[in-house]
């Protein structure tokens, strides 16, 4: 393998300003490829580094490590899209989808997606760096990301930390960064993973009214979104019960008449008792009658194969940690919050909640050998640096989140853009029901929703983990791709 090492510093304040004196400010190291994608060969450069996060008056406030691959291949950029990549947390390094999904490498692991040794990482034939380029990157105290700071000052966590702050000084990154690469005329699109669902809607906005970015497509994956995530109110029990019937049906837990039927022609039954009959039981909350309080939670026990009298014990309220801990109790396995097909196995059969999350342990397992070495010995970035997978980035500002509102107006605006999003059907954490429900609130009139597309699969949170899983998802998101990049004609209604 071939590469090319350029580092340099801006101006020597700079460096003495880092918070790390071990990651250079502003630097750049490149290492050439190819890898068979779909069965055809592409030629492709890794550039990766830092790059500085510049304020108004053009201070320093931080340096955000990335990773760019680009097909060398290719002579017109100007019709070559360019997807934009995050994950989430907030916190989470730019990890998952880059060595596991979109990325041109994945991680050495069963088709599954459980750890085998010796850890490591090998050709993605699956990558969508066939029909795009793509930049991985890593937001503040993620991965090698850092703020800088003079000496003695502290870290102005106003400025990163928080649903508008980071979505603000991540758009003036990705200003400098489509500048620096020549890609102003290149079809643009934001993927985010989990909480990266929140920013890129926000982001999507500030791209588009801060910098004049008008983009492509809008890519969430298992999508966080806070304005229902963790509300504890009716909605958010209502419009997550449908995931309590995969999880069931995966672990063999439901009567025999739903167990017997394929899982998707199943959850459409759990969609719409959840919208229809459980969302305004729960709304009347304790002025709902006896017998309907029965009926309901008689077909909630149904779809989730928890007992009636556990169901009427939460006042047909039940959190999902209370699920995970409770649906295989009887056998004493707890299953995953992430990615329910995976059992863990507690201290005690008691309790409301799983001691572990089986898991993100499982994942940790694999991408953090892999990530370390793929960063240093494959593209050639030497560092001494802890590689953050999640950073200290709390507490972070959720205050004033009108991402769904925003996402809208993006979309209002830009007849151009359009929305994809992708969930796992076993994921507890981000349901592949609430992204739907998410859907819909993004526009409550309707008239955008032939520009969004949703995508689901038999797995969990990250569901390109799973083999069969990892190609479907990149072929989907493939076609989104080529569909939504195509010259249609002049962008109006």
């Amino acid at each position: 393998m071939k590469y090319i090492l350029s580092s340099f510093c801006l101006l020597f304040s700079i460096c003495i300003m880092a918070q790390d004196m071990r990651i250079p400010v502003d630097t750049t190291v490149v290492t050439s490829n190819t890898i068979t994608i779909k069965g055809k060969k592409v030629s492709y450069n890794a550039q990766t580094g830092t790059q500085p996060v510049f304020d108004a008056n053009g201070t320093i406030k931080a340096t955000l490590f990335y990773t760019y691959y680009y097909r060398t291949d290719v002579n017109n950029t100007a019709t070559r899209p360019l997807i934009m990549s995050f994950n989430g947390g907030p916190g989470s390094a730019s990890v998952w989808m880059h060595i596991a999904y979109t990325g041109p490498k994945v991680l050495k692991i069963d088709d599954e997606g459980n750890p085998i040794q010796p850890y490591g990482i090998k050709d993605n034939p699956y990558s969508v760096l066939d029909v795009a380029d793509i930049v991985f990157v890593n937001p503040v105290n993620t991965g090698y990301s850092r703020p800088v700071v003079k000496k003695d000052e502290k870290v102005d966590k106003k400025y990163f930390f928080g649903v508008n702050a980071d979505a603000k000084y991540l758009s003036d990154w990705l200003n400098t960064f489509v500048t620096r690469t020549n890609r102003w005329r290149s079809p643009k699109y934001i993927i985010g993973e989990s909480y990266g669902g929140t920013r890129v809607m926000q982001l999507a906005y500030e791209l588009q009214t801060r910098q004049w970015m008008y983009l492509n497509g809008v890519i969430m994956v298992s999508p966080a979104d806070y304005k229902i995530i963790r509300t504890g109110n009716s909605e958010d029990y209502a419009v997550n019960f449908p995931y309590y019937t995969a999880a069931a049906w995966y672990h063999k837990q439901l009567p025999k008449t739903l167990q017997e039927k394929d899982l998707l022609a199943i959850l459409p039954e759990s969609e719409n008792f959840a919208i229809n009959k459980l969302l305004p039981a729960l709304a009347k909350g304790g002025y709902i009658e006896e017998t309907e309080k029965n009926k309901i939670a008689e077909q909630m026990s149904y779809y989730s194969g928890i007992d009636k009298e556990v169901i009427l014990q939460h006042n047909l309220e039940m959190p999902k940690a209370y699920f995970w801990k409770e649906l295989l109790r009887k056998s004493g396995k707890t299953i995953g919050r992430l990615d329910s097909r995976y059992l863990g196995l507690d201290r005690k059969d008691t309790g409301t909640r799983p001691d572990y999350s089986p898991e993100l342990v499982s994942w940790l397992h694999s991408f953090t050998p892999a990530i370390n070495y793929y960063i240093q010995n494959v593209l050639k970035f030497k560092t001494d640096v802890k590689y953050n997978m999640f950073g200290p980035v709390h507490p972070w500002d959720f205050s004033n989140n009108n991402s769904r509102e925003n996402m809208r107006k993006a979309m209002a605006e830009n007849p151009y853009l359009q929305l994809l999003v992708q969930s796992g059907y076993y994921d507890g954490a981000t349901t592949f029901s609430a992204a739907k429900y998410t859907m819909g609130k993004i526009d409550p009139s309707g008239k955008l929703k032939d520009r969004m597309s949703f995508k689901g699969y038999r797995s969990g949170h990250m569901m390109y983990l799973r083999k069969v899983d990892l190609e479907k998802a990149n072929d989907d998101l493939r076609a989104f791709i080529q569909k939504s990049s195509k010259n249609v004609g002049a962008a109006k209604y």
